[in-house]
């Protein structure tokens, strides 16, 4: 008890026990250390006090010397005490580590509690002397520090995060001997950080375990598996030059545990997009985790150095730079992304490293009116096709780069994009290196949606991005805006929901100016002048100034409400497609569509912000009387509608970037129910077309005239993939949408397979992956169920409850990839990976590594022939002869009774290994037991063999000397 460790005179607690551990040279003296100031050293065999020290500062922890002849102690003024264990009266030594020397012997100014010490032993050299805290207090906002004393050197290691704990590796198990420290391992909030004591500056190992995967909160999540080969090592290369110099030049010390076998040959690829607008790229192949290349799109922009400075154009309040959409062609390696900041950026990759002195860029007005859409310099939007022209559409000029503008003629904030792009020159490192930076700019007064899905295609040229506005194309080669549209002029005439193109925030009544509707097109409201009075209207009489100011006020309560259902969307949309209860319901059924007959304006503005869900580049029959493949867009919308655009690309090589690229709508539209989530395409044999891609080659270094001559020969084969195909050869076009999935015949566009995949959810995310030499459609329900359907069939191979949807995380960055994986985050640290594949399931066991391996302990230190002789050696106490019901009595029977078990390495190695684990070992015992057997067999044979040939040499002996007399010996 408390009060038979404290002195008799002393009344009160001397509070909780903060440390208790034994003398290294004699387990039967207990050191006790009290938070109230007080360390008692308590003998087991007397149970009392031999010695108590005190002092007037608290204590927060105690650490032994070797010898056991000496301790030291940490306390909350930022000072380290110093204890022979035989002079209990005052401190041997006492150590401010951060605090300033006073003149006239005055005590050092207090610091911070120092709340951790070590105190590690060397043969060679002076102690070391390891804590945590100590620092003065006017050392504010410092980071936490680790402090290492060695000597007269006193060297202060600052933390990223706070120190939670640490702990000093040595070079012997033993606490009685000279401990010889090597190396520190600090557990911080967010990291683990090892220390290399044996090197001067005292550098930190490199870690090989990725604990920063939390550094920024994760955003989107991609998942590639069966990348190129080369891939790894090249992202790995230009990663390498990324980490900080100054490492230590050993290698990591933590050596334990197995990896183990790994069955997978293919290489896999994660790719997370964070908060802080970081992309990062990771080795998954088989178990691991690694990362390889950090990319930072952030630093393209300029930033504000405080939140005074913030601008005023920012669309949301935090996080600016986040991630949202990641678009990546591993076999060309460009990357795209798209930010919640309506901006896209373009990413080449190069080993050289560049200086860009003026960054490329484009701003995109892209609007839901068509009555306001026009450049600032009148001529930002190219002529649009008139629905009344049928099956053809005028095609689409590009247009040049836009000029901007602070503010609109009534003073609201026009053209003016959500970030400033860096106007200085900015060196790229080797890497994902810029191409282009799109961004898409206020209008009137309204903030640009966020951007819903994004595409790139390298073998095109070309970056498609959409949202609950419309859709904009680019050529990035050429930086020329091709395509600037609004959902519904997509369809031209042929809208299936009989949409006027016009805002629900416009009044519906065509007087005063406001809009003019001639075969579904409107004009523009500053173009609609009258041809006799030049004015807005006609006359100027009260009843139709009454009008206008009634239509004024409605025009603003409009754009309101619609400003406000728009954004819940846009944050719907960010990397999720609309639920169904968002949506008009539709019914499909021999092409014939139903449609909701609510008259209420959010029926209106939800049915008319028909969003861009899905986009995908190929190379297929664009209509029914194509007799070939030919370049195209596919676009899927929110309200199950497919469209397709024709891309007419000039020839390869300098043609490329002199001609421009025709764009223009097909006329063809498919539909399904619900928003389209993915589109893929297969050839005959049911075999995937991949989109057309570009082999990658460095740019940044000038080609020889025979490599041009042989990109030139070699870009139209990668443009074209199906060009090898016959006419009469057909393609399937695979479409999933959040309610079912149908398989389309082109040219013909006849659905000949068809799927409803559920009708009380809606699938959050569906992939056409590769499993087993064969094609699957694989879909991630909101109910938790994991889908797959074979293709062209549809045929259900796989319906399980795996996770019910708990949060937007697992919506947000749940993906499938091929080989039958999958991948979500699990939490804001944590990635979980999950397989639907059989044979990755029956290796599993043998891929999991083992935690623990024995190793033989070392061996002890001697004593000594004067040690033993004198009894200066360790001592050792049997505690179960001391505690045990011999010495002490039985036990209370509330207290806790300990049963022995499987103890020891074994029974921690038999508990941590796996079921393949105890199969080989049972099979290596088996072995082994067999080998004796065979030996014991072995030798049983031998001695047989030798006892026959004893009985015969016996007999024989015996025959000899049978008749012979003993006088014949």
């Amino acid at each position: 008890m408390w009060n038979k460790a404290i002195e008799l005179s002393s009344k009160s607690h001397p509070g909780p026990i903060v440390h208790i551990s034994d003398n290294p040279m004699d387990e039967g003296k207990l050191l006790i250390g009290f938070e109230s100031g007080t360390v008692v050293l308590w003998d087991l065999k007397s149970k009392k006090a031999d010695y108590r020290y005190t002092h007037d500062e608290a204590i927060h922890s105690v650490a032994w010397h070797h010898e056991g002849k000496q301790f030291i102690c940490s306390h909350s003024d930022g000072t380290l005490t110093i204890w022979n264990v035989k002079s209990p009266t005052k401190p041997f030594q006492t150590i401010t580590p951060h605090g300033k020397q006073l003149k006239d012997g005055k005590k050092p100014e207090p610091c911070k509690p120092i709340l951790k010490v070590e105190y590690k032993t060397t043969r060679a050299g002076e102690p070391f002397i390891i804590l945590s805290g100590g620092l003065s207090y006017d050392t504010v906002g410092r980071r936490p520090c680790l402090t290492v004393m060695h000597g007269k050197s006193t060297a202060v290691l600052e933390m990223d995060y706070s120190i939670v704990d640490f702990l000093t590796l040595c070079e012997t198990p033993y606490p009685n001997d000279f401990q010889e420290p090597y190396a520190v391992v600090v557990l911080l909030e967010k990291d683990l950080v090892l220390i290399d004591l044996a090197q001067n500056g005292y550098p930190i190992f490199e870690n090989p375990y990725p604990l920063t995967i939390h550094e920024s909160p994760v955003t989107c999540c991609e998942y590639f598996a069966d990348c190129p080969v080369d891939l790894i090592p090249a992202l790995y290369s230009v990663g390498a030059r990324q980490k900080r110099q100054g490492y230590s030049k050993k290698e990591w010390p933590i050596s334990g545990g197995n990896w183990g076998l790994i069955t997978q040959s293919y290489p896999e690829i994660i790719i997370t997009g964070h908060a802080d607008g970081s992309i990062k790229f990771w080795d998954a192949s088989a178990i691991t985790l690694q990362v390889l290349y950090k990319l930072k799109t952030a630093k393209v922009f300029e930033k504000s150095r405080n939140k005074d400075d913030k601008p005023n154009t920012d669309i949301v309040d935090e996080d600016p730079y986040a991630i949202q959409i990641i678009s990546w062609c591993p076999e060309s390696r460009m990357l795209c992304i798209a930010g919640v900041s309506a901006h896209v950026i373009i990413y080449r990759f190069s080993k050289q490293e560049v200086t860009t002195e003026v960054i490329p860029m484009l701003e995109v007005r892209l609007l839901y009116e068509i009555n306001d859409v026009e450049s600032p310099d009148g001529e930002q939007v190219p002529p649009l096709p008139t629905p009344g022209t049928g099956s053809n559409p005028q095609s689409i000029v590009p247009q040049s780069h836009p000029s901007t503008s602070s503010s609109s003629s009534d003073g609201l904030r026009d053209n003016v994009p959500c970030l400033k792009v860096k106007n200085s020159p900015l060196k790229q490192s080797p890497g994902y290196q810029i191409e282009l930076v799109i961004q898409l700019v206020w209008v009137s007064g309204e903030p640009p949606q966020q951007i819903t899905s994004l595409a790139i295609n390298s073998a095109y040229g070309l970056v498609v991005f959409g949202n609950c506005n419309g859709i904009a194309m680019v050529d990035y080669l050429q930086k020329t805006v091709l395509l600037n549209l609004g959902t519904i002029e997509l369809y031209g005439s042929n809208d299936p929901y009989r949409r006027e193109p016009r805002s629900p925030r416009k009044t519906r009544q065509p007087s005063g100016g406001l809009c003019d509707i001639n075969e579904g097109m409107v004009v523009p409201e500053d173009r609609c002048k009258s041809p006799t009075s030049g004015s807005g209207s006609p006359n100027n009489s009260d009843d139709d100034q009454t009008m206008n100011n009634f239509i004024e006020k409605v025009k603003t309560k409009s754009r309101k409400f619609s400003k406000m259902v728009a954004n819940d969307i846009a944050k719907m949309s960010r990397k999720l497609s609309l639920p169904t209860e968002l949506k008009p319901d539709l019914d499909v059924k021999d092409n014939s569509f139903s449609r909701s007959r609510s008259s209420s304006v959010t029926s209106i503005d939800k049915e008319s912000r028909e969003a861009i869900s899905a986009l995908h580049f190929c190379e297929t029959f664009t209509r029914k009387a194509d007799t070939s493949p030919s370049p195209c867009l596919w676009v899927g919308t929110t309200l199950g509608t497919v469209l397709v655009i024709v891309l007419n690309l000039p020839p390869g090589g300098e043609q490329r970037l002199l001609q421009p690229v025709i764009v223009s709508p097909s006329g063809t539209i498919l539909r399904l129910k619900g928003a389209i989530l993915r589109m893929a395409f297969l050839d005959t044999t049911g075999s995937l077309v991949p989109p057309a891609h570009e082999p990658w080659r460095e740019h940044n270094v000038p080609e020889d005239k025979d490599e041009k001559d042989k990109s030139k020969k070699r870009r139209p084969v990668s443009v074209s993939p199906s060009s090898s195909q016959e006419i009469s050869e057909n393609q399937y076009a695979v479409i999933c949408s959040e309610k079912q999935a149908k398989v389309i015949s082109l040219p013909s566009q006849n659905c000949i397979y068809k799927q409803n995949i559920t009708e009380t959810s809606f699938v959050l995310r569906g992939d056409i992956v590769s499993l087993s030499n064969s094609i699957c459609l694989a879909c991630f329900c909101a109910n938790g169920h994991i889908m797959t359907f074979s293709l062209p069939s549809l045929r259900p191979l796989l319906d399980v409850c795996y996770l019910p949807l708990t949060n937007m995380r697992i919506a947000r960055t749940f993906c499938f990839t091929n080989n039958g994986q999958a991948l979500y985050l699990v939490s804001p640290t944590e990635i979980q990976r999950l397989t639907y594949s059989q044979e990755t399931c029956e290796n599993l066991q043998e891929m999991l590594g083992e935690l623990f391996t024995p190793v033989e302990t070392p061996e002890a230190p001697n004593r000594g022939f004067f040690k033993g002789l004198f009894g200066g050696g360790a001592q050792s106490l049997d505690r179960e002869e001391l505690f045990g019901e011999s010495a002490s009595g039985k036990a209370s029977r509330s207290l806790a009774q300990h049963i022995p078990g499987p103890g020891g390495i074994e029974g921690v190695k038999g508990a941590a290994s796996g079921v393949v684990g105890e199969l080989a070992r049972a099979r290596l015992a088996l072995d082994e037991r067999g080998q004796k057997l065979g030996e014991l067999e072995e030798k049983t044979a031998a001695m047989l063999y030798s006892a026959d040939s004893f009985s015969k040499h016996a007999h024989e002996m015996m025959l000899k000397y049978k008749d012979k007399k003993w006088y014949q010996f």
